[in-house]
């Protein structure tokens, strides 16, 4: 059973107390007697605690009480995980005479402790219970009026939503402001109201210009800025991954500038809240006389004006959409369109609308929430509408806004609200990894699996579920899957605030946040740091933090959490600045007997792990991404429950991995450090969903590790993604991965951008459920084309050609059914070598071009006006010289000009 935002851990509690009154613990007379008791009294409570979950207010004796059977939950369940984990232990211990006397005194003990904290926690249930007859909190809760009800789903489908309607008109705007002839720096901000889709605009305009400029980058920053990390941030997105390891303020600045000093670039600050961060951040922006840009997004007027330097003429006020805007985005998310809107629901329909104020963000997330009213009922509608403010239209104020926002939670299913609560463990404005999240709401026991679904199947569904109701906003996205979401700043303030009320997370900036949780009326249950916390030491705040289930920090802090003493952490993550450079110990982690989760990341965190970690057996998910371990557990391959592994760099596969059974996703990095018998061990891993194995480019494997290897794939029946990652020619006609027979026949993904192959390999025809294909082979025939576009599934290929034996690669008729992206690289120039017959690729939306060693001519490919769906043509590696790009820029103006939807060129 999952836990809950308001109930915390009753509901798991409840499984937990009948799990101690099975089979297995029947000798413990009177513990199993006592736990009988208060099973039966928190189920008594469960149907008017699962009434009040329902509510958005209640009175303050109502409250006070779910507040207290919550707080008992959590306490309950680490009282009686302790006990089971200690007579688990137990049970492994050696046996013979002294092992069984000292079990079985131990055994004594643990039963006595147990049966005077239930004891206590028996007292507590009564207590609770004549406080509830007291102050008649079931008479008050039956007379509340309830909220509306919402019919569960549960799709895995994301649908992509709708561009944001009457924003043509502003992103010209801003263009035309943007594009002028001016050749020193200009910068041009953005405001408004939050809501009013000033990032969805901004980026929008950074989508159409930002080809243009050698340099482009778009960063957000945030109320609370951790300036130097932005900065950093920054760099990377220019590709300065190498720039300097400096870590110092003004070595960063001045490494930008450097980098910046005699370039054009293009540069969007999302979110800015103060000129003081706006006075360092646009340090780093040099004006070099190149017609470079910045563009700055804001909610307030006097830090727009501090950015244009007072130059209003450079300020772009956002305003409400218009009706016809609000009526098409609003009915399109609902019904489709206007015209499908049932004739009940017509008047209503506008009346809410007009309730949105013009507002994208209210307009968005109250259709949301119809669209997800499958019965569209009228007293529903009825319901929602009286539940918007009404001096919204007129004057939108924030708390107007919060309680359209909040709406919208009062309505989701009780299953998705701690998963969405969750969310706030994060810091603003940041870009949420999917399989991060929901292997977290696992870990926290969010997800429950009912006619034994997969758990993160599961998961999925939720993440999609979310997305589906704007809930959260789809970030990077992969051919229909949503792989990332950002959370609106605000909707993050709402889940604060949730978050606050229920005491389901805390978060803490500075040293005063830490001080007030230390005093804070109930044990902190999940904690994220999210600033660089200082001035408090660990043994001030040990015993505050010692119930945190879910620990979180994203950046350097003087307080470092004790671990060895918080026993209960279920997840533990650490996830920091690439260039930050810090030493993480993780030597305690022994003593974690809950831990579900653990990630490190941060490209210089250097790790200390303890020799051993098979105490661990709840450990699901592994992920350490960095260069450096100061050692890493020699038993890892002794954890019974993991699932997800990513091992750090320069360490090769565990030894006996052969007995890691459970594990879904491996990635490895250092290859060449494994041992030929662990290589063959991949082949037990019957399990296994995701392989990504690399290594360095000055290493590879020998033939012998190869050949291992590759018998090891062809016994991965369930995988679905393959990625090796090393430099190697396979054009020896040897080489078993070119003549692999009986592949993973479910493989949906496969990457082999280095391994250079003879030619296409026979066996990926039979991947039929193929939709990614990353490629390199020596020579390409017409034949060997065929068979990669007969490929039922793909959606997306990258083909690497060294040579091609005929005159020409025709994608003939019929070919790549359903393919949205082609990307193409010759050796040669690929212009000439590449035409298209009517009927290829009806679907290819990006045509991506790459002639290696800038061997360009000024020609296009034949037919690329057959290509119905083009939207995108990509020339990339064009070398600017003997005017090669001038021709190339004329002749695919020419070729474009004859398409019917008239694609764009960029040149990359």
């Amino acid at each position: 059973m999952a836990a809950s935002a308001t109930t915390g851990a009753l509901y798991p509690l409840l499984g937990k107390l009948t799990q101690l009154l099975g089979e297995e613990y029947k000798k413990l007379t009177g513990v199993r007697k006592q736990a009988s008791f208060l099973k039966d009294e928190l189920s008594a409570m469960k149907a008017l605690l699962d009434k009040m979950e329902l509510m958005d207010k209640l009175d303050s004796p109502a409250k006070n009480w779910r507040d207290d059977i919550r707080e008992m939950s959590y306490d309950m369940e680490n009282c009686i995980d302790d006990f089971i984990h200690d007579i688990e232990e137990g049970a492994r211990a050696k046996k013979g005479f002294p092992g069984k006397m000292a079990q079985r005194l131990r055994r004594l003990i643990k039963r006595h402790q147990i049966a005077n904290r239930i004891q206590e926690f028996k007292g507590l249930a009564e207590e609770a219970n004549a406080r509830r007859k007291k102050y008649n909190i079931d008479e008050c809760i039956n007379s509340s009026p309830k909220t509306v009800a919402v019919d569960r789903r549960m799709t895995a489908i994301y649908k992509e939503a709708a561009s944001l309607v009457g924003i043509d008109g502003p992103r010209e705007e801003l263009v035309s402001l943007l594009m002028d002839s001016q050749m020193k720096l200009k910068v041009v901000s953005i405001v408004g109201f939050g809501g009013l889709g000033k990032t969805t605009l901004a980026k929008q305009v950074y989508d159409e210009v930002g080809e243009q400029f050698d340099y482009k980058a778009f960063f957000s920053v945030s109320q609370r800025p951790e300036v130097k990390s932005l900065l950093v941030g920054l760099q990377l997105k220019l590709g300065m991954k190498d720039s300097s390891h400096a870590y110092e303020l003004q070595d960063i600045i001045d490494c930008l500038r450097e980098h910046l000093k005699h370039k054009r670039y293009f540069i969007v600050v999302d979110d800015l809240w103060d000129q003081q961060a706006w006075d360092i951040i646009s340090c780093a922006f040099p004006d070099n006389s190149t017609g470079s840009r910045v563009m700055v997004t804001t909610r307030l007027d006097d830090v727009a004006v501090k950015a244009c330097q007072s130059d209003r003429a450079c300020i772009y006020r956002m305003k409400p959409l218009k009706e016809q805007d609000s009526r098409k985005l609003f009915f399109d998310r609902v019904f489709g369109s206007e015209n499908v809107c049932p004739s009940q629901l017509k008047e209503i329909s506008v009346e809410i609308l007009r309730k949105c104020g013009g507002l994208p963000l209210a307009i968005i997330t109250i259709a949301s929430l119809l669209a997800s009213h499958e019965a569209r009922l009228l007293n529903e509608w009825e319901i929602i509408k009286n539940s918007l403010g009404t001096k919204f239209v007129t004057k939108p104020t924030l708390e107007e806004m919060r309680g359209i926002l909040n709406l919208s939670y009062m309505h989701l299913p009780v299953y998705l609200r701690p998963c969405f609560l969750y969310l706030g463990m994060y810091p603003e404005d940041r870009e949420i990894e999917r399989d991060d999240l929901v292997r977290q709401w696992i870990a926290e026991g969010f997800v429950c699996s009912s006619h034994r679904a997969d758990l993160d199947d599961v998961a999925k569904s939720y993440f999609n579920e979310l997305v589906n109701r704007s809930m959260i906003q789809p970030g990077r996205t992969s051919y229909g899957e949503v792989l990332s979401c950002r959370v609106h700043d605000m909707m993050l303030d709402l889940i604060l605030s949730k978050s606050t009320e229920d005491n389901f997370i805390s978060v803490a900036y500075n040293c005063e946040d830490m001080a007030r949780l230390h005093s804070w009326k109930y044990k902190v249950r999940r904690l994220s740091l999210q600033s660089s916390v200082g001035g408090a030491t660990s043994e001030t705040l040990a015993t505050s933090m010692t119930q945190v289930r879910s620990y979180v920090q994203f950046t350097k802090s003087q307080y470092t959490p004790p671990l060895s003493k918080f026993k209960y952490l279920r997840v533990l993550a650490f996830e920091f600045p690439s260039l930050l450079q810090t030493t993480i110990d993780l030597t305690a982690i022994g003593h974690l007997f809950l831990l579900r989760y653990l990630k490190v990341s941060g490209t210089y965190v250097v790790v200390a792990f303890p020799a051993e970690i098979q105490g661990l057996v709840h450990l699901e998910t592994l992920v350490v991404n960095s260069e450096r371990t100061e050692s890493f557990p020699s038993d890892i391959s002794c954890l019974p429950n993991l699932f997800h592994l990513v091992l750090p760099r320069r360490i090769g596969l565990p030894k006996g991995i052969k007995k890691m059974r459970s594990i879904r996703t491996l990635s490895c990095w250092e290859m060449s450090e494994s041992s030929l018998e662990d290589i063959k061990g991949l082949s037990e891993l019957t399990n296994l969903r995701e392989l990504y194995l690399s290594m360095p480019l000055n290493k590879c494997l020998t033939l012998e590790q190869e050949d291992a290897l590759v018998s090891s794939i062809r016994m991965l029946r369930d995988l679905k993604c393959l990625e090796l990652n090393w430099m190697r020619g396979c054009g020896d006609p040897n080489s078993q991965l070119y003549s692999l027979h009986g592949p993973p026949r479910r493989l949906e993904v496969l990457h082999l951008p280095w391994l250079e192959f003879r030619r296409v390999p026979t066996w990926i025809g039979e991947l039929c459920c193929l939709r990614m294909l990353d490629l390199k082979v020596l020579h390409l025939s017409c034949d060997e084309f065929r068979v990669l576009g007969e490929l039922p599934s793909l959606v997306y290929v990258k083909l690497y050609v060294v040579d091609v034996s005929q005159d020409k690669v025709v994608v003939g008729m019929g070919l790549f059914p359903v393919l949205e992206h082609f990307y193409f690289e010759c050796a040669k120039d690929v212009n000439v070598y590449l035409s298209f017959e009517a009927g290829a690729m009806p679907k290819v939306q990006t045509l991506s071009l790459n002639s290696s060693w800038g061997a360009w001519r000024g020609a296009t490919p034949v037919g690329m006006e057959c290509l119905p769906c083009l939207h995108k043509i990509k020339l990339m590696h064009v070398w600017p010289r003997l005017g090669v790009h001038a021709k190339l820029e004329s002749a695919f103006k020419g070729a474009v000009s004859l398409h019917p939807r008239h694609p764009s060129v960029t040149f990359c």
